[in-house]
């Protein structure tokens, strides 16, 4: 328990780290003046109150879930991520590691936590989700016009310039025509090779 008490000493009036315990029957036994500070919205005494109360309904069977696993491998920290009411109808993002207390008869007294906000951090994580995903679908679009150039576009012109060249090679025709048939044919070639190169480029 010692150690317990030193670090609650060292970081009772932190700006940056909350730190709470809870009692064996799930209650607050200690808050650390930042944590009281951050979550006065809620309780204005927090000792005694139910360790739930700050915290988003869904991540009260995450929180009992590491409290167990606590008492189960005693010595080893075991995180969390526990959402908590800020105040405006909306949730901070908190991460924790928890402890289990024991006393020097080794009997459990506890859960010993120390806490930080990370809603910052969460928050930029769910833009960076949005900025691949939004990657993802512009690749998809890209992908898709690459194959269609590749295949559904140049298919058609490929047959274009067959048929030219059966035309030019026809000894039948006129000056004029075989003159307008090497232009057409020029034509293809010259787009065909813009195609190819805008599938190249697209795919490296």
């Amino acid at each position: 328990m010692n150690s317990f008490e030193q670090t609650k000493l060292l970081l009772n009036e932190s700006s940056l780290f909350y730190i709470i315990t809870t009692d064996m029957d799930g209650n607050y036994s200690y808050v650390n003046g930042n944590y009281a500070k951050e979550f006065s919205h809620i309780n204005s005494n927090f000792l005694g109150q139910p360790y739930y109360i700050t915290m988003h309904p869904d991540d009260i069977s995450t929180c009992l879930e590491v409290s167990t696993e606590c008492f189960k491998h005693p010595g080893k920290l075991f995180t969390a991520i526990i959402r908590k009411h800020d105040g405006e109808g909306d949730y901070v993002y908190t991460q924790w590691e928890y402890k289990a207390m024991f006393d020097d008869e080794k009997n459990p007294v506890g859960v010993f936590c120390l806490g930080h906000n990370i809603t910052k951090y969460i928050a930029e994580q769910i833009q960076l989700k949005k900025v691949v995903e939004e990657n993802e679908k512009k690749n998809l679009i890209i992908e898709n016009i690459v194959f269609q150039q590749s295949h559904l576009v140049r298919a058609p012109l490929s047959n274009l310039i067959g048929l030219t060249t059966v035309f030019l090679d026809n000894t039948l025709l006129d000056t004029d025509t075989t003159y307008t048939c090497e232009m057409i044919l020029e034509s293809t070639r010259q787009l065909d090779e813009i195609i190819r190169s805008i599938v190249t480029t697209a795919r490296t």
